[in-house]
């Protein structure tokens, strides 16, 4: 594709086209060390992101296939410290734990340090070039971003999903306020059974097995409450319903231990 702009040399050994369009590695030879699957893609341990080449390391793309940036960011972030331990003779398998927190979000009786009110409007459409502008041009930049009150409304939409709903039982007097105001019906309160049981008594069956119910207990009368987290929508209307405070949204804090000195174990 022809952009008008003179031509560049680059003097270079190698070149790898890098388009992201497929994975394939012929030029790696296959007596190295490093084993490959049917497919041709390297066989890469999930946790430390090593080959069976220890020294060898794959992320992103070319370690599971196509998934997102996100994923390959996580990767980058697990190779590094699998690096890390490995050039100071330490067990790759040996992970950090990362660092968690709950913060209360309590600033009164039933108000928060966030905006909670539920948003029922649809995600709003980034802006685009006109049509005709945009195919005269391959470089012109077609989404042109939002402009402050687009990028104010569409923020306004966030469910505020780091906060999490926190359930303590001795305060609950089981008036189930909480249960008749939550929008989701995802808050039971009943008495407590295997899981397989429990998951088809709930105001709606919890039917996403993936997903670990919240058990509440410490209940005066002996039962439990179980949560749905799999739909629940974080919007803290039964921390608000509530007349003692069992319910409270505190804020989670994930922090990744990075590579360096606090990734070690010595």
């Amino acid at each position: 594709m022809p952009t008008g702009e003179p031509h560049q040399h680059i003097p270079c050994n190698d070149v790898l086209v890098a388009i992201g369009q497929e994975n394939a590695f012929p030029w790696i030879e296959r007596d190295v060390g490093i084993e490959f699957d049917r497919w041709g893609m390297p066989k890469v341990d999930p946790k430390t992101m090593q080959s069976s080449l220890p020294n060898v390391f794959f992320g992103g793309d070319a370690a599971f296939g196509p998934k997102n940036i996100i994923w390959a960011v996580a990767h980058g972030h697990e190779a590094a410290i699998s690096i890390d331990k490995l050039c100071h003779g330490e067990d790759v398998n040996d992970r950090p734990p990362p660092g968690v927190t709950l913060v209360s979000q309590k600033m009164g009786i039933h108000e928060w340090s966030y905006d909670n009110d539920i948003s029922n409007d649809q995600r709003y459409k980034v802006p685009l070039r006109d049509i005709s502008v945009a195919l005269k041009d391959i470089r012109t930049e077609v989404e042109l971003g939002y402009d402050d009150k687009l990028a104010y409304l569409e923020a306004e939409r966030c469910l505020n999903c780091d906060i999490q709903t926190v359930f303590n039982g001795k305060l609950c007097i089981e008036c189930d306020a909480c249960v008749d105001i939550c929008p989701m019906d995802c808050i039971t309160f009943t008495e407590n059974g295997d899981e397989e049981d429990l998951r088809t008594r709930l105001s709606a069956p919890a039917i996403n097995l993936t997903q670990d119910l919240y058990i509440g207990n410490s209940l005066k009368t002996g039962r439990i409450m179980a949560k749905d987290e799999d739909v629940c929508l974080h919007c803290g209307l039964c921390a608000e319903r509530c007349p003692t405070g069992a319910w409270d949204m505190q804020k989670f804090l994930f922090e990744m231990t990075q590579a360096g000195p606090a990734c070690r174990s010595r």
